[in-house]
């Protein structure tokens, strides 16, 4: 058993800790928020206003635009074909998308520009095929920034683009992921071969199925983010980098719960085929511990790429072995 002693906070280099998303809700314009034929989906740029958010992101369409979304219970979803547009919240939380997913996939299907989310809430999310997400993003950039994905097969999910970057900054995702498909499990977010992923200030918990946080992106950066599975169900690995990668998992707050699928590990590199270096990965800063109730051997870093990965100080709970080469 090798447990660190007590360590400072790291600071990442490139200053993750306390980075806020490019967003603000507070640009909203007061009179967005007015919706004069009852609709609850605003253009800002023109002021129109809509019943359907679909309707509202065609007028965007190839444009550039900030469809302000009035508070309510929505059971409707859309797909963005072309252009960069923000979904706003006019009152953080109050804005949920309940239930209906386009295409198959998710509540917004995005393979645009680039997309940017603020103050949304996505919650039962469910479709055939076991990957209902909040957000399906296949193409472009994404931010996420204080939005909620809570009951649902998926939080986000995501396609291939390796020129392209996923930010989430201040979001919850609660009561997430499963592994009833035949097509392999889903997760509270899984990211295929993108550019970048950067997680900050998050909060996961109560798993239902798979991982956390999968990533196949060549850059991941998790930092000053909550993972707490003490109530979760059936949960694989807290975050599972299954290709290898760069980047940095510092400052972040782990426990494991005991109702477990998998629990050999917390953080798992290179588990199904190394495609990258992971040589500049840095794990430090971390606190990683069992619930109260769980008694069992485990380790916190789980290494199948052969390489030297630079496991920095860590304060590690009993029963944590520091490392494994497997």
């Amino acid at each position: 058993m090798e447990n660190s002693a007590q360590t400072p906070p790291v600071r990442g280099s490139l200053k993750l800790v306390g980075m806020l998303a490019a967003i603000s809700v507070a640009a909203i314009p007061a009179a967005a928020a007015l919706a004069e034929d009852g609709g609850g989906f605003t253009v800002v740029e023109s002021g129109r206003n809509y019943a359907k958010l679909q309707d509202a992101v065609d007028a965007v369409g190839q444009g550039t635009g900030r469809i302000a979304i009035a508070p309510g219970v929505y059971r409707q979803c859309a797909v963005q074909k072309a252009g960069s547009i923000s979904y706003m919240a006019v009152e953080p939380g109050s804005a949920i998308f309940d239930g209906v997913t386009c295409e198959g996939k998710a509540a917004l299907v995005l393979r645009g520009r680039d997309a940017t989310i603020s103050g949304l809430v996505f919650r039962k999310m469910a479709v055939r095929d076991f990957n209902g997400a909040g957000i399906r993003i296949e193409k472009g950039d994404l931010t996420v920034a204080q939005s909620w994905f809570l009951d649902s097969q998926q939080g986000i999910l995501s396609a291939n683009d390796n020129n392209g970057r996923i930010v989430i900054d201040k979001s919850t995702f609660s009561g997430l992921g499963t592994c009833e498909g035949p097509g392999g499990c889903a997760h509270s977010i899984y990211v295929g071969q993108y550019g970048h992923l950067r997680v900050t200030r998050s909060r996961f918990e109560k798993g239902t199925g798979g991982h956390y946080v999968k990533s196949r992106a060549a850059r991941v950066d998790v930092a000053s983010s909550s993972f707490d599975d003490s109530n979760g169900s059936a949960t694989n690995y807290m975050i599972d980098l299954p290709n290898g990668a760069a980047g940095q998992i510092i400052n972040n707050w782990f426990v494991q719960g005991k109702n477990k699928e998998n629990y050999s590990a917390f953080i798992a590199v290179g588990a199904k085929k190394s495609m990258r270096s992971s040589s500049a990965l840095q794990i430090a800063g971390n606190d990683a511990r069992l619930a109260p109730n769980v008694r069992r051997n485990t380790v916190f870093v789980a290494d199948w790429t052969g390489e030297d990965l630079d496991v920095g100080p860590n304060n590690l709970g009993q029963g944590l072995k520091r490392y494994e080469r497997r």
